[in-house]
């Protein structure tokens, strides 16, 4: 649902007049904030997945493209440090969007959990002092 400009934001926690847990199992008052807003780590395991299978990829296309430019004698060895190169570009590339990914989600979270999309940058400005 999308909140009209200038409407006032909603948040996810009580005030703390009630002292009661805005969400159940979660602490009461006006100061309770989201726990962890790390992504889960089902989420973490398929990214490392992910920058594992972008890096064998890579090495496979390395591999492809050093073998293809041999015409006589090169041997295992410019293969290998085609398919090393690949790996290692593929993977990074892979690991920047994981990582990317995983600060959307955990962002995502934040706002979801405080119904306030300045909370998550205002959490990490905390964080960095």
């Amino acid at each position: 649902m999308v909140r009209p400009l200038g409407a006032p934001v909603r948040s996810a926690v009580v005030s703390s007049e009630r002292q009661q847990p805005a969400v159940p199992g979660e602490p009461a008052g006006a100061e309770a904030r989201l726990q962890s807003s790390l992504p889960g780590s089902g989420a973490r395991v398929l990214a490392f997945a992910a920058i594992l299978v972008g890096g064998l990829c890579g090495g496979l296309i390395g591999y492809a493209v050093a073998d293809l430019q041999c015409v006589e004698g090169c041997g295992g060895a410019r293969a290998g440090l085609g398919a090393m190169a690949g790996a290692v570009i593929a993977a990074s590339g892979v690991a920047v969007v994981a990582v990317l990914v995983l600060r959307a989600m955990a962002e995502w979270r934040t706002i979801e959990h405080t119904g306030d999309p300045r909370a998550a940058r205002d959490t990490r400005r905390r964080r960095r002092r």
